[in-house]
């Protein structure tokens, strides 16, 4: 059944926010518009920042083994994705609030509803981002490195949609940064595996953000901004089929030059179920697709978590022979 959007209640609920998440039942009412304005209310972008980093610290244990140190990058990488996501978040809906309050789907947000003020989203933003710099620095130099060049990436991001008609493209470079970097936070290296694998996760994003942006194309169009979504139009499959087929070709390739060096047979094989696996996982979501039904994309928008962790799941199994 696809996930339908809500209306924002009298409590300040964000209309794209699943209604009963845990910020609008649990969370203290002061911290409330604080989470909501960092998507606290809506993990699935969350899973999105952080299933990359899952792919790169596997492939990267895949080539020479699981280390007892893995297991802080996996749960740093959590806490740092779910801290830096908030923090890019935030910084997005500073930057467009007057944008937000023209589109039905986000005018609820905390600042154009009123909730927080952009002085106060200032505040936050850096308190998120000094959080995550604590957690960035226990790793080592190389990795530290890559994750202070990504806030380039973060920073440009909600302008691109103001003057190209490809602002996924700077979505998928800002959202799977995190495959170098845990890659590096295992190996101390960059290898041109990470970076295959990196490729992999931006054509990955071009595919979920246009069915993402779907839903505001009229919305879009009255205030002026673009996106995969209207530039593709009624093309968008054929484009999403291509999208696919660069998610799975580059993965593939990641994959085959990160072990056939050092893999045998099974680990190999093992580890190549997962490019296919996704792809028949994107392939189903574009059998289910209709572009001009906004509660069918912003359901199989949220379908890309257990897309992303299939991958993971395969790529980390083959770590372990």
């Amino acid at each position: 059944m696809c996930a339908t959007r809500q209306t924002p209640d009298a409590g300040g609920q964000v209309a794209d926010a699943v209604r009963g998440n845990w910020v609008d039942r649990l969370a203290p009412e002061a911290a409330r518009p604080y989470l909501r304005l960092s998507r606290a209310d809506r993990p699935i972008g969350t899973w999105l920042l952080l299933i990359p980093c899952w792919w790169g610290v596997a492939l990267a244990a895949s080539v020479d083994g699981w280390r007892i140190g893995d297991l802080w990058i996996v749960i740093g990488c959590a806490l740092g994705a779910w801290l830096m996501r908030g923090a890019g978040c935030t910084w997005n809906d500073i930057t467009d609030r007057d944008f937000d309050a023209a589109v039905a789907r986000t005018r609820s947000r905390p600042i154009p509803s009123g909730q927080v003020s952009v002085r106060q989203a200032v505040v936050w933003m850096f308190a998120q981002m000094a959080l995550a710099g604590l957690i960035l620095f226990t790793f080592n130099g190389i990795t530290i490195a890559l994750g202070l060049a990504s806030l380039g990436l973060v920073a440009i991001y909600p302008f691109a949609k103001r003057f190209t008609w490809w602002p996924q493209v700077f979505l998928g470079l800002a959202f799977n940064w995190g495959a170098v970097l845990a890659y590096a936070a295992h190996s101390g290296t960059v290898t041109p595996a990470a970076v295959l694998l990196y490729a992999s996760g931006i054509a990955w994003t071009l595919f979920y953000d246009t069915i993402y942006a779907h839903q505001d194309k009229e919305d879009d169009v009255l205030i002026g901004v673009k996106s995969t979504a209207r530039l593709f139009g009624a093309a968008t499959g054929k484009w999403l089929g291509l999208f696919l087929i660069f998610t799975v070709g580059l993965m593939t390739l990641a994959i085959l030059t990160a072990l056939l060096p050092v893999a045998g047979p099974v680990k190999l094989g093992l580890a190549l179920i997962a490019p296919w696996a996704m792809g028949w996982h994107l392939l189903w979501q574009m059998r289910r697709l209709d572009i001009d039904a906004p509660d069918t994309c912003l359901f199989l928008f949220r379908k890309n978590r257990d897309t992303g962790l299939i991958a993971a799941l395969f790529i980390a199994a083959a770590a372990f022979l």
